[in-house]
């Protein structure tokens, strides 16, 4: 029988997984060699402007395959949608058959998106925080921030957008935190944030300059069309880390930088490698630190079967 789960049920679930270890394990599971990560499956739309992502693959020795088509419409606001949409398939690795359908909507998609930026918060950002830069304002920006509330202690918050409305709707979203959260009109106003997050889609660097001893996470930047990093801020960073390195090759910041000349992939390590203790992470509370996250397929398939077990273990589902 096939299980088919929809987003509210999906939620629940979530509410009871410890994502941001599950990222984790995603990470050194891809660069330890023991998952199978085809390349990426893309469609790009210039009007309405959107793209659908897909990914998909296993991990050796793990139950399940996964096959993840996830969207984004960048215009859905507007109409009173959501921008993200899709679903996860998980199937059997011993036999091929399809256990769960995730209708998620893109829900799970952006929380391990979100968690792998608390994770990389965790690994790289730097021992003093006394402010946190947003660059973006919509879902991701808002997951990023809450995702990131049990990493660090600060509670600062300078977010840049596209209008104020945007912003001052950033800020009553996040009005059950504890965060302070100000709207800045330049992102060279946060010269004064020790972790940087960048969260949108933007074709052009948004982001110039950032000041000794700050890290960076970057997940907006995730086809070869879009960049949020200007690439002089990946040439003079002191620890460049990537989540995929064959994924970098043609997508995300490290991308951009690698075929303007101004960085050697040599330099670039992966997340999983600094986690597993392989390759130095951040050395000194000055280093400029930079995580470029263009998403793997061993974190949907990490949440995919995290959300499964929990929903199989606690609830019924409807059966096709």
């Amino acid at each position: 029988m096939t299980e088919v789960y929809r987003s509210a049920e999906i939620a629940a679930a979530l509410a009871n997984v410890d994502l941001t270890a599950a990222m984790e394990a995603a990470f050194l599971a891809y660069s330890s060699g023991r998952a199978v990560v085809p390349p990426v499956g893309e469609l790009l739309f210039a009007e309405p402007p959107g793209e659908v992502h897909i990914k998909y693959g296993y991990v050796r020795g793990e139950p399940y395959y996964v096959i993840k088509v996830a969207s984004g419409f960048y215009n859905n606001p507007a109409l009173g949608l959501s921008s993200s949409n899709g679903l996860m398939l998980l199937f059997s690795q011993e036999t091929g058959e399809l256990k769960a359908v995730l209708l998620d909507e893109g829900l799970l998609t952006d929380h391990r998106t979100a968690a792998a930026g608390a994770l990389a918060a965790r690994y790289f950002a730097p021992p003093r925080v006394d402010a946190i830069g947003i660059l973006g304002t919509g879902i991701q920006a808002e997951l990023q921030l809450r995702y990131l509330a049990p990493v660090t202690a600060c509670r600062r918050v300078l977010v840049y957008g596209r209008s104020e409305a945007a912003i001052a709707s950033y800020q009553h979203r996040l009005a059950d935190t504890n965060f302070s959260i100000s709207g800045v009109p330049s992102t060279e106003d946060f010269g004064d944030c020790q972790l940087i997050v960048t969260t949108t889609p933007s074709a052009a660097p948004l982001l110039h300059s950032v000041s000794r001893g700050t890290h960076v996470t970057a997940v907006g930047s995730d086809t070869a069309g879009k960049q949020e990093l200007d690439a002089r801020l990946l040439a003079m960073a002191d620890v460049v880390v990537v989540d995929s390195r064959a994924q970098s090759a043609s997508r995300g910041e490290v991308f951009q930088a690698v075929r303007s000349g101004k960085l050697d992939m040599e330099r670039v390590s992966e997340i999983g490698q600094v986690i597993a203790g392989e390759r130095r992470g951040r050395q000194d509370a000055a280093d400029i630190s930079i995580v470029d996250l263009t998403g793997v397929a061993t974190q949907d398939i990490a949440i995919a079967r995290a959300v499964y077990e929990r929903l199989t273990a606690a609830q019924p589902s409807s059966l096709t």
